[in-house]
């Protein structure tokens, strides 16, 4: 359970640099680049000590990762629109039932009653810790789509997850091996993929400007953006290794051990080790009933993992 618990950490550090990264370039823009460098990251590891895009599981991971990347599209959006605790709350909470209902249905990997009991008291105390308490101010619609938006998130983390255990499934009936690292370097190729196709969308009339030669607008911006690099570019790299290269490959390697009922609830307790890294980085004061949440959070995480020794 040791690299489930990592992965928990590093997510949590690419949580407070995320957001960073966002006030500088923008969400979909700050997205692709972090994706970029932990690809780069990777690709030195993968192509050396590991087996590049090798291997029959390749053509899965890399769906899983189009899957899974492709959902923090629909994240953001959901940031967006209810923010950020409801849909940390809404995504953190569900990806967890979604993948093992899937995993079950699918795979056959069916939990135990204990785990699924620690599973529950997990995923309790991050609600608990997360759910906003003051009234939301937010139009129905505006509400209904942000929910929406934040259930193709959690489906799309499940479902990713579950699909790398599906590519584990078939790489070892073909006798091969793979490691956490190579595997976040096949699934993070089809982030960028899909991350980069909505770049171009949402870019689609700067770049036919700057093809077109360029307006004193589209240069004025040019000038801005080489500013932004010059302040963000930090902050971009740290959240691209720390999120999709480390904290992808732990993940990954956590799921090389366990299935992801096991797995994605202690992944859940993400947004709770976030709370010490905002007071630190943001001055964010954590409330009683976060701190509450986080205990009852932890006590299943230790139950989970006794439970599975």
């Amino acid at each position: 359970m040791f690299p489930a618990f990592l992965t928990t950490i590093l997510f949590s550090f690419s949580a407070v640099t995320g957001t960073r990264t966002a006030k500088f370039f923008g969400a979909t823009e700050g997205n692709f680049w972090r994706l970029c460098v932990a690809a780069l990251a990777l690709s030195f590891y993968a192509h050396t000590v590991g087996q590049g895009i090798a291997g029959p599981g390749f053509s899965i991971l890399f769906i899983s990762g189009c899957i899974g990347f492709g959902g923090d599209i629909a994240l953001f959006q959901g940031y967006m629109r209810i923010g950020s605790r409801l849909t940390i709350l809404i995504v953190q909470c569900l990806a967890a039932p979604f993948a093992a209902i899937t995993e079950w249905v699918w795979l056959g990997n069916a939990l135990s009653a204990t785990e699924i009991l620690f599973g529950l008291v997990i995923l309790s105390g991050v609600g608990l810790a997360l759910a906003p308490a003051e009234h939301l101010n937010i139009n129905r619609r505006k509400l209904t789509i942000g929910i929406a938006f934040c259930l193709f998130a959690a489906y799309c983390q499940g479902f990713g997850a579950v699909l790398s255990r599906k590519a584990y499934d078939v790489i070892n009936d073909a006798g091969g091996h793979i490691d956490g690292i190579t595997t976040a370097y096949q699934r993070i190729l089809g982030g960028i993929l899909i991350t980069g196709i909505f770049l171009l969308f949402v870019r689609r009339r700067e770049i036919a400007d700057r093809l077109g030669g360029g307006s004193s607008e589209y240069r004025g911006k040019a000038a801005a953006k080489r500013d932004v690099w010059k302040k963000g570019w930090l902050w971009m790299t740290v959240n691209g290794l720390s999120g999709p290269a480390l904290g992808v490959s732990c993940y990954q390697w956590a799921l090389l051990t366990k299935g992801t009922g096991v797995v994605l609830p202690i992944v859940a307790m993400t947004p709770l080790v976030v709370i010490p890294l905002a007071r630190i980085f943001e001055g964010e004061r954590p409330t009683k009933r976060s701190l509450l949440g986080g205990l009852i959070a932890v006590v299943g995480a230790v139950g989970l993992t006794m439970s599975t020794l």
